[in-house]
């Protein structure tokens, strides 16, 4: 009799958390339980006690009930709230303030539980310290023996991205010596470079930007270079594996050179600043291969605009590898080059960096 009263009981559990549960029937005559959690305007997901959350092309779905309330965005625009069905092509949500709202089911845009409503719209209005994303980039070698060298680079970059604006920092430094007594010069490398953009969308597909850029290289006995400038870009591909921004503006840039050599001393070094307008355009370019690895790269030319024949310009390119959730691999090149009178006379115009080293990235 206890055994009998117990198979009761448990078919009675049974069958009322089936008929409490959300039910999607597919076109094959399949039936999944469970609760709806999301869908976009190509499938719908739902998390079953069985198998975990099953994702489901809307092609593929005959029927869908969902009895606790959901929230329908609508491609007209309009969010309802409410238990919905799905059936022979068209929507039915049941709403507390406005009754029944049909409509055809290819309508729908987004469908999001409690939770996932909560975190979307968290994600509108953003605190400062949420949203952020980045890596922190590290390299390092040391020689002995026969050869004396020490060679560290360090970079950092984080991006805080909103729904219509973005806000990206960035720094990065090398330096490198030969330790050997012989060796002239013993640094022989020595920079540190830096900055900030913010991007506002104006529409869809263009923006407004304001930047400022900051350079030391003590190999061109720069001290500081100091750039502020903005203009407009365009989003030319914007999709989930490639990012193209191209880029065009102006800029007001100041230099201070010092410690330079005297060709005819005393004194025995000089120094020296400048400040020009210049003309700002480039581009920036993300692309995702496959799940691990990112490449990036910019590109930005900078026209002095009181004499066009000179010119400085940055490149920078770049992979990241993820080795697991927050540590990769990281390869980048970067080449600085500034065109004569520009630059003190006998130092080069040309700084290539290349480095290696380990990435570690965070997400906030």
């Amino acid at each position: 009799m206890k055994k009998a009263k117990m198979l009761i009981m448990i078919f009675i559990g049974a069958f009322c958390s089936s008929l409490f549960a959300d039910q999607i029937v597919l076109k094959n005559g399949d039936r999944l339980s469970g609760a709806v959690t999301k869908s976009d305007a190509k499938s719908v997901s739902i998390k079953t006690d069985y198998a975990g959350e099953v994702t489901i092309i809307w092609s593929a779905v005959q029927e869908m009930t969902a009895t606790k309330s959901l929230h329908v965005g609508l491609k007209s625009g309009q969010t309802v709230v409410g238990p919905l069905a799905v059936k022979e092509g068209k929507l039915e949500v049941t709403t507390k303030d406005f009754g029944t709202v049909e409509t055809p089911a290819d309508s729908i845009v987004v469908i999001r539980d409690d939770a996932a409503q909560l975190a979307y719209e968290k994600s509108l209005h953003p605190g400062f310290a949420e949203g952020w994303a980045g890596g922190l980039n590290l390299g390092f070698a040391l020689t002995r023996g026969n050869s004396a060298t020490k060679n560290l680079n360090i970079a950092f970059n984080a991006a805080r991205t909103g729904l219509h604006d973005k806000l990206t920092l960035y720094t990065n430094s090398i330096y490198a010596t030969n330790d050997l007594s012989t060796a002239s010069p013993h640094t022989t490398a020595n920079s540190t470079g830096g900055g900030l953009r913010y991007d506002r969308d104006l529409t869809p597909r263009v923006f407004g930007f304001g930047n400022g850029d900051f350079f030391t290289n003590s190999l061109q006995y720069l001290d500081l270079r100091s750039s502020f400038g903005g203009g407009i870009g365009l989003h030319a591909i914007k999709s989930a594996v490639t990012h193209l921004d191209l880029l065009a503006g102006a800029n007001y840039t100041h230099e201070s050179y010092g410690g330079i050599p005297n060709l005819m001393p005393p004194p025995l070094t000089t120094s020296y600043s400048k400040s020009y307008g210049a003309l700002t355009l480039g581009d920036n370019f993300t692309q995702k291969l496959g799940k691990s690895t990112d490449i990036t790269q910019t590109f930005f030319i900078y026209p002095d605009l009181s004499d066009t024949s000179q010119y400085r310009f940055t490149f920078n390119a770049g992979t990241v590898t993820k080795l697991n959730k927050w540590l990769g691999w990281q390869n980048s090149f970067g080449d600085v080059y500034v065109t004569s009178p520009l630059r003190p006379a006998g130092t080069k115009g040309n700084d290539l960096q290349l480095s290696t080293g380990i990435n570690i990235s965070f997400n906030h």
